[in-house]
């Protein structure tokens, strides 16, 4: 099926596209009727694009009369970055399993897991898999200071204040150059599209021109300039990496 920021190519560009695609979920679920899960992220990541407020509600549903575990990809939102522990207190529906990793490890150590509802585990005799990163005492070690410096430090309020900061400085980018089109951000995990008939060209040299001032980013989806930084950055570091893309937008539009 497609993912939820392309719904609109296969279901119709009227608004009601995300309604379809969970109805088209639940239609599978009900046909099939053997289905175990649904995988997805909760938010598509790479473009920066939360779902419409109810699509992961009627996706719950259509889980839950089927039978069907709903899984969440949370290996990068978790843990604070979008200004919630877990992105999926932002979207109302609870999973029955979560995926965790990256953050986890505070970036020092590489560290994953699972949480589960503690149903799935009975009388400890169900394995719910294995994956990479895991049985490292020195990483539960980081996970375990990781989730108490996000307690005492105060990091989810953080994440939303600097990335409402962030949000606005985008916003006067997208105002003062032409190339630049939708702002978008959860938390502090920033997005800002490049438009236009060379928008992957240009997205190109906005990463290497802010590569070559020090700054390094992700491209999602080939034109949308994504910004992940720590939660304890410094607001003057954040202004920064604000000031290197407006430099290079600025000489991109002087050639």
């Amino acid at each position: 099926m497609p993912a939820l920021d392309q719904a609109a190519r296969f279901f119709g560009d009227d608004g009601r596209a995300h309604e379809r695609l969970a109805d088209y979920i639940d239609s599978i679920l009900t046909s099939e009727g053997d289905i175990a899960a649904v995988v997805a992220e909760p938010m598509r990541w790479t473009t920066v694009t939360p779902p419409p407020a109810d699509f992961w509600l009627r996706v719950r549903d259509a889980c839950d009369r089927a039978g069907t575990l709903l899984i969440f990809d949370e290996i990068p939102s978790c843990l604070g970055r979008t200004g919630t522990m877990f992105y999926c207190e932002q979207v109302g529906a609870i999973p029955d399993i979560l995926t965790l990793g990256k953050g986890l490890g505070g970036g020092v150590m590489p560290m994953a897991a699972i949480v589960a509802r503690a149903d799935l585990d009975v009388a400890g005799d169900v394995a719910l898999g294995h994956y990479t990163h895991e049985k490292s005492p020195v990483g539960a070690a980081a996970a375990l200071a990781t989730l108490d410096v996000i307690a005492e430090d105060g990091l989810l309020d953080r994440a939303r204040t600097l990335g409402r900061h962030g949000l606005d400085r985008l916003a006067a980018l997208a105002q003062r150059y032409p190339m630049f089109g939708a702002v978008r951000g959860v938390g502090l995990h920033l997005g800002l599209e490049l438009v236009g008939p060379d928008a992957e060209t240009v997205a190109d040299r906005m990463l290497y021109g802010a590569l070559a001032r020090g700054l390094s980013f992700k491209l999602g989806g080939g034109t949308i300039v994504t910004l992940c930084p720590p939660l304890t950055i410094a607001q003057a570091q954040l202004d920064r990496a604000f000031d290197v893309l407006d430099d290079v937008a600025a000489e991109i539009s002087r050639d």
